[in-house]
């Protein structure tokens, strides 16, 4: 264990210190916060405009939403009962962007539907809801007249309006959280390909060279692997730590400086929540009068960054060791540099079919094949970091450690396979990889 120390610490002071290391720690959160800051200010630029088609069962809008005219939303009514499957492929429903459901438990029981055709923005949704809720209040305070306080109150219940999409109703595709999790999932193979490139690159180097001989006279092969996983894996942490307070410290900046909460009650206009007090509530006065950026909203308000971060740095750490060990046994078993670059092709596949897995996660989340995926040591990192941000459902939780026991065995029984293969073929040169020398190797101890 000593000697394996020795070995890190060599690794980690080597490229710590190295140019492209500082360039890479400082520019690449950089990048990414530049991308963050074009989200913010361009994502939430664009409005929505909607024609919503009213399916009134029993005639009970009757034919009314708004006393004014909102140039965002068209309302069109119809007195009857429309299917999702109807809405979704009638040729005469297709000019309507939405249907919202109404009938008369809705003023008893205060849910609505709402099935769309591509997603809303907040400030859609939020328009949509609060236009219903005035119109239902304007129906119960002309039905009941003079209404007790008890009745009152149960006007003023707040309305659940439920969103879904036409050609999806069940949601099963994900929401725009899942987003969030596919970029962690690609950090984390990012990392892994990097330093497992360099992993590679310095087994095959030190081979190459002959420097290996002189290593292995004071050092064990299993050694000399275990020492370089842990340095070159230190130097990963090191510079993800930089990403992180750099990330961090910009989005701090921004949520301070450039992009303020709009939901807090501090940035208001007063001036503007009053205005035709009369007519429009404070609610629909706030929506009418401020842009909201659903990007904006989603880092700062939906995305739970620290059990984001501590699962991805668990996955994190476990990942590289399951995929590090296979570098470090291409690295050891090539006879020659070409011979090396050949094996990095599956290994690149890996990591590109573990991206598309976290992809086909996030548009179908409930499929078996998601579920598959979600244990697969290949592929756990990206996909559970997609259904951790779109959210496991009530005592699925078990989900996350199941996989990661699965992937921390597969990463034992990974570096195992490869400090044999290490052992075995770190000497051997001249020669061309093939099936026969890696089960050879792997049966000799």
């Amino acid at each position: 264990m000593k000697n394996s120390i020795i070995i890190a610490a060599r690794e980690f002071k080597e490229r710590i210190g190295a140019r492209s290391f500082m360039i890479f720690s400082i520019l690449g959160p950089l990048f990414i916060l530049g991308l963050i800051y074009l989200l913010f200010t361009f994502g939430g630029n664009s409005k929505q405009k909607w024609n919503v088609l009213v399916a009134d069962h029993g005639g009970l809008m009757q034919s009314k939403m708004m006393p004014t005219q909102d140039p965002s939303v068209v309302y069109s009514f119809y007195e009857g009962v429309i299917t999702e499957n109807e809405f979704a492929e009638a040729e005469k429903f297709q000019q309507y962007d939405a249907l919202l459901e109404v009938n008369q438990k809705v003023l008893s029981n205060k849910v609505g539907f709402v099935f769309y055709r591509e997603s809303p923005d907040l400030r859609m949704e939020s328009r949509i809801k609060y236009h219903l809720e005035r119109r239902l209040e304007e129906i119960l305070i002309h039905r009941f007249g003079k209404i007790s306080l008890k009745e009152y109150r149960k006007i003023k219940q707040p309305l659940t309006l439920k969103f879904a999409n036409v050609y999806d109703p069940n949601n099963q595709s994900s929401d725009l959280a899942g987003w969030v999790g596919l970029f962690y999932g690609a950090l984390i193979f990012a990392f892994i390909f990097l330093f497992g490139m360099t992993i590679l690159r310095s087994v095959a180097k030190e081979k190459s060279n002959r420097i290996v001989e002189v290593l292995l006279a004071s050092v064990s092969p299993k050694q000399m692997m275990f020492g370089k996983l842990i340095g070159i894996g230190f130097v990963a942490f090191v510079q993800f730590a930089f990403w992180l307070i750099i990330i961090g410290a910009g989005l701090y900046y921004m949520r301070e400086n450039i992009f303020p909460d709009m939901l807090d009650a501090a940035n208001l206009n007063a001036e503007t929540l009053t205005i035709k007090a009369g007519e429009q509530s404070i609610a629909e006065s706030h929506f009418a009068a401020r842009e909201y950026n659903q990007f904006v909203e989603l880092i700062y308000q939906r995305v739970q960054f620290v059990n984001m971060t501590s699962f991805f740095m668990l996955f994190f750490i476990i990942g590289y060791f399951f995929y590090g060990a296979l570098f470090a046994a291409v690295g050891a078993t090539t006879g020659s540099e070409s011979d090396g670059q050949q094996f990095v092709l599956p290994l690149i596949f890996l990591l590109c079919f573990a991206l598309f897995a976290g992809y086909y996660t996030l548009n179908y989340p409930e499929s078996s094949l998601a579920t598959f995926f979600h244990f697969l040591p290949f592929t756990s990192p990206v996909v559970v970091m997609v259904k951790l941000a779109q959210g496991y459902g009530e005592g699925e939780s078990y989900q996350i450690y199941l996989a990661l026991i699965i992937l921390l065995i597969s990463a034992i029984t990974m570096l195992f396979i490869a400090a044999r293969l290490y052992k075995n073929g770190i000497l051997q040169f001249g020669h061309r990889v093939g099936f026969k020398h890696v089960f050879k190797w792997l049966k000799k101890v």
